[in-house]
């Protein structure tokens, strides 16, 4: 099925690509994650209702309405472009019109990723190569502080995966690689979704 179709399906907008208005070698252009790596992804990994989802550079929300039709978790969402993230919540009001039968909560939060207060629920952590390495590794910092105050198992779920990143998870993290899942051939040998655990 076509990106506009499973937009349409819905009743959202994710397509397209926005550019910052200003140059930055932080925060990357906003991209959607390919629903055919996504339909992949689901294949090949099963989130399960006690999950709770945060969708790091959520921009227009594709990866979150997406998990949250399929799964029917809770779904957090991180922006911090105030124009796309003013798109993900009209993309809220439209997605909750069709799907009120979807209990679980999803939501859009407007900020840093790095500032983002992770939840001793959060335990599923989604990126796109959303932001620079160095914003990562905060992120990620961030994530096993938290888990040391709470402890619980944690996924990564990282789609286009440069060797930065890849290396400083493998290197420098207790984050384990569990699965690879091909994602989409266009994207070449980035077209593709590592699963990293801690447990």
């Amino acid at each position: 099925m076509g990106e506009r179709k499973i937009d349409h399906m819905l009743q959202i907008k994710t397509g397209g690509l926005r550019e910052w208005r200003k140059e930055t070698d932080k925060y990357n252009r906003y991209e959607a994650t390919p629903y055919q790596a996504l339909e992949s992804l689901i294949q090949h990994y099963k989130l399960k209702p006690t999950d709770h989802v945060v969708d790091f550079g959520s921009g227009r929300g594709r990866v979150s309405f997406f998990l949250h039709n399929h799964f029917n978790v809770p779904i957090t969402g991180v922006e911090m472009n105030d124009l796309t993230f003013e798109e993900s919540q009209i993309n809220k009001a439209t997605y909750r019109q069709k799907n009120k039968h979807l209990t679980a909560p999803i939501k859009f939060e407007f900020g840093l990723a790095e500032q983002y207060e992770i939840k001793p629920e959060d335990n599923v952590f989604y990126f796109f190569n959303p932001f620079s390495v160095k914003i990562f590794k905060q992120v990620i910092h961030n994530i096993l502080r938290s888990v040391d105050e709470h402890k619980r198992p944690v996924d990564i779920i990282f789609y286009y995966p440069l060797p930065e990143f890849k290396k400083f998870l493998k290197k420098e993290t207790p984050f384990k690689l569990i699965n690879k899942i091909q994602g989409y051939k266009p994207h070449k040998k980035y077209g593709k979704f590592l699963i990293f655990r801690l447990k």
